[in-house]
Order: C-alpha cells, then sequence, then structure tokens
C-alpha cells in the first residue's frame, strides 16, 4: 500500500529497539515516569491509526503525559534528539492526521480531560484539550449553555482535535465551526516553549494567529488547553423532514432557502442510499421513497421558530418538496437528527469499510456532485451513500468498500479523488471540517498552486524550522505534485501516488 522504503530504523528489528531504548532512556531523563511511555507491539498498535482505517503505522513510542510539564518535556527532548512528534487526541479523525510516524513518537494527550473553568457570566468554558465535545456542553447545561459546534463524534472527539481541524458539525451554518467559537487556545511549540493565541478579552496582544493554530492539524504547535464560547440553549427547536423525489430539487430547495434570507439552525442533506443505511440502523421514520430528504432546523423563542418554520415549509413546498413533517416535540426532533448523527455508524454496518469524503462546493452546485458522484459509481464499480451538511456545501460521500481487497482500496482512492477533484472543479475545495492529513495531499496540488503551497510551507517553518511536528501532512512536496501532474488527465486519473510511509 506505501511503497516509500522506510529508513533501517524503522524496518530493522534490532535498530529498532535500539531507537526505542535510547528514547526511553531519555524521556524518563526528562522526568516521564515509566508508566506514561508505551513501546511493546502490542501496546503501540491501538495508536497505529485514526479514523481513516486504510492507512496504518506503529509509532516507534506513545507518550502519554499527565501534565502541560511532561508535554514538554516530551518536546524538548524530541527536538533535541531530531525525532518527530505527532499529537494526538481520541483518534476519532478521517483523514489520517493522527497517523504516527514509523520513527516517531505519538504524543497522546487522552489524560487532559478536566474542565478547568465555567464562567457564565462571560458564556466561556476554558477546558483540556482531551475534553469531550459533549462534556462540554454538558458541563454548561446547569447554566442554561452549550457549545454549539457538535460533530457527528461529539460523544467522543476531543475539543483539541476539533480546533486542530477546524470541526463543524450540522449546526455550524448558524452557529459556525470551532473557528468562530473558540477564543483562546494554549500549546507549545516543538522545543517545548509554552505559547497562548487569542484571549479572552476582545483584542489579544501582538499578531492575531489564532486562526493560523485553528485548523493547523498539529502541524505547528501542541495544543493542550482551549477556551470556548457558549451560548444559551434555545428556549425551542423544531424540525421539518422533507421528501423530494428528486436531487436536483433537494439541492435548488437548499439554495432557495438561503436566498430567502433564512439561516437555519441546522440544514443537512441525505440521498435515497443513506438514508435507507440509518433509518434501518435507528428507525428515525424517513420517507424511504424519496431520492433525497432535508432536514431543515429552527431555534429559538417559540414565536420565532413558529415564523421561520411557516416560511421554510413554504419555500420547501414551492422548491418541490413531495413531504413535509414538522417536529411535534423534542423526542421527534431529535428522533429525525438521530438517522442524520448515526450516519457513519450506520454505513459501517452495510460495507466492510468506508472511506468518509470531505469537500465543499457552492450550495447551488448540489445536484451536480451528487449526479458526478452516481456516474463515479458506475466507473469505479464501488457504492457510495452521502450525506452533506447542505447548508454550507460541505460534502460526506461515504465510499463503501473493503480493505482487505488491494484492488478495491485502490478503486476507493481515485473515487475519492475525483470527488475532491470534482468538488474544485465546480467552485468548491478539497476540505470541509476533516482536514487534509495523509488522505487529501495530492488533491492539494490540485487546488493550489506551487506558489501557494510555497507560502504554507513557509508558515509551517516559522513555527517549526526542523519540521519534526506531524511531517508528511497537508502540504505536499513539489516532488509529489510534480508526480501527481504526471499521472493525472482532465477527466480522471491514471493511476493514484502512493500514500508517504514515514
Amino acid at each position: 500500500m506505501n511503497a516509500a522504503v522506510a529508513s533501517p530504523a524503522a524496518t530493522d528489528p534490532a535498530q529498532r529497539r535500539h531507537a526505542q531504548t535510547r528514547l526511553v532512556q531519555a524521556l524518563q531523563a526528562a522526568g516521564l515516569p515509566a508508566h506514561a511511555l508505551l513501546w511493546q507491539q502490542e501496546d503501540t498498535i491501538p495508536y497505529e491509526c485514526d479514523g481513516l482505517t486504510a492507512y496504518r503505522e506503529r509509532p516507534l513510542l506513545v507518550a502519554l503525559p499527565e501534565d502541560e510539564a511532561q508535554v514538554a518535556a516530551v518536546l524538548r527532548t524530541c527536538h533535541a534528539m531530531s525525532i518527530p512528534v505527532v499529537a494526538r487526541g481520541a483518534g476519532t479523525g478521517l483523514s489520517g492526521g493522527a497517523m504516527p510516524h514509523a520513527q516517531g513518537v505519538t504524543l497522546a494527550l487522552a489524560k487532559f480531560r478536566q474542565i478547568l473553568k465555567i464562567d457564565p457570566l462571560a458564556r466561556t468554558a476554558t477546558v483540556q484539550c482531551g475534553v469531550r465535545n459533549l462534556a462540554i456542553s454538558e458541563a454548561a447545561a446547569p447554566h442554561g449553555l452549550y457549545y454549539a459546534p457538535d460533530p457527528s463524534s461529539q460523544i467522543a472527539c476531543t475539543i483539541g482535535g476539533n480546533v486542530a481541524e477546524n470541526s463543524g458539525g450540522v449546526h455550524c451554518l448558524k452557529y459556525g465551526l470551532t473557528l468562530h467559537n473558540v477564543l483562546r487556545v494554549r500549546g507549545f511549540t516543538v522545543e517545548g516553549e509554552a505559547l497562548e493565541f487569542g484571549s479572552e478579552a476582545l483584542d489579544a496582544a501582538g499578531l492575531d494567529l489564532l486562526s493560523v493554530i485553528v485548523g493547523s492539524e498539529g502541524m505547528l504547535a501542541v495544543i493542550t488547553e482551549v477556551t470556548v464560547k457558549l451560548v444559551p440553549k434555545p428556549r425551542l427547536a423544531r424540525c421539518i423532514m422533507a421528501s423530494f423525489d428528486d436531487v436536483r430539487k433537494a439541492g435548488d430547495a437548499v439554495a432557495n432557502i438561503i436566498a430567502a434570507g433564512i439561516i437555519p439552525a441546522g440544514l443537512e442533506m441525505m440521498d435515497k442510499p443513506m438514508t435507507a443505511a440509518v433509518e434501518d440502523f435507528v428507525h428515525a421514520g424517513y420517507d424511504l421513497s424519496a431520492e433525497a430528504i432535508l432536514l431543515c432546523e429552527s431555534d429559538g423563542t417559540p414565536e420565532e421558530v413558529a415564523e421561520e418554520i411557516a416560511r421554510m415549509l413554504a419555500v420547501l413546498l414551492e422548491s418541490g418538496a413531495t413531504q413535509c413533517e414538522v417536529s411535534e416535540d423534542e423526542a421527534q426532533r431529535l428522533k429525525f437528527w438521530s438517522g442524520r448523527k448515526n450516519a457513519f455508524p450506520a454505513s459501517g454496518r452495510i460495507s466492510p469499510d468506508y472511506m468518509c469524503m470531505d469537500s465543499t462546493i457552492p450550495r447551488k452546485k448540489l445536484a451536480d456532485i451528487l449526479l458526478a458522484i452516481t456516474e463515479m459509481e458506475k466507473k469505479y464499480g464501488l457504492r457510495c451513500a452521502n450525506v452533506f451538511h447542505a447548508g454550507d456545501g460541505n460534502l460526506h460521500p461515504l465510499i463503501l468498500f473493503d480493505a482487505k481487497d488491494p484492488d478495491q482500496l485502490h478503486r476507493c482512492e481515485l473515487f475519492g479523488a475525483e470527488i475532491l477533484e470534482t468538488s474544485v472543479a465546480l467552485g468548491g475545495t478539497v476540505t470541509g471540517e476533516h482536514g487534509v492529513g495523509v488522505e487529501k495531499l495530492n488533491s492539494m496540488c490540485v487546488q493550489f498552486s506551487q506558489a501557494e503551497r510555497e507560502q504554507m510551507l513557509a508558515l509551517k517553518s516559522a513555527f517549526d524550522p526542523a519540521g519534526l511536528l506531524n511531517p508528511g501532512k497537508v502540504i505536499p512536496t513539489l516532488h509529489r505534485c510534480a508526480e501527481y501532474g504526471r499521472m493525472h488527465v482532465s477527466k480522471g486519473l491514471l493511476a493514484f501516488p502512493e500514500l508517504p510511509r514515514f
């Protein structure tokens, strides 16, 4: 799967053991307790991949620091020894961003689980990086507040990972992505120096680099603490489930809602294969005859919700909805959303493996990309179920395949690459909220010019001159893009360059 030659330290067992021994001794001398260091094969296997399970690598060592002093010690030691470091949260990422380096340390931050402060007056929460997304809202609930970004993995994903990937969720249309809901980030440079981005005040001293660190995928610093905004829980929320007999009508309905000046709390779309998969799993009451369904949510005061629901119903029916059902109570609203929230596990029930793609397109192009994906299914001989954050044009096609079959994996890679390339051709981008990681390295060559990639590398170098933080991810090399260009043709891909083996 990964053909590039690894270094002797990564492949020769004796040299690997020697490298591990040196590293363990150095880290223990720096203050890491023995129980915080894992290097035996059976102990490191659980860390060999994140949610993108098609690509795996075993790290030289896993460090499990218990406080910031130990984080700094790991970074200082690895920097002195020129050893790569890959930070890891809960491992729920879907682009291979936390895939280990074969000659490096995986810095697992799972023990940073403290909610440090809830300030109901300022409407903020300060938490350690390993706190689960949903746990923030649970802690804020007694104050009538919650944390708005809600990825589908919110029951497990951590806030540090959310910041690294700039995660979204079904309510990001109205409330914004992670970037729009974070005030301050504390972390450490590759040399182990503490630094902060942003501020709890209205402005921060010096350069405002908060938007640089959010979405930086562990390339610039290791995040240990985050201060987020909290928002009041709405008094009422209601959801419309709208059925369409044609995907273009459903796509046009999304654009029409936004064009009418309505910003729903959530606006999601699922195609027929995905609807069938989730209905069999959670029994949410979806219309199985529909070619696509939309979930349109309104929240606020009862008066605001009543008015907005009425306006959305009018637009949906005018756009060709064949059936509209409005949630009557909170239980039914949650039932409607249960299918969307369980799209990924539902897909796991109907296929041995799936690769969840992530790109964005203009809302008016939703039908175009769906129809294009239908043709790609025939071309590559693989099924694809689709779920979209339709309100902001963020696609999540799930390509179904069997990773044990190398040919299916290869066709899946080609399929995913063409989805991303088509998204760019339609005026979109190669990622929305899952990040680039290793999955989209080739696709970065399609969207960004050499000059733009060089600027990205310059920013990386300003923070990490030696290139030790999460190397080989996010920014493709000039050689890689040249190779990709030679293999590329305008209507598809002749081959897919191998993902890097570290």
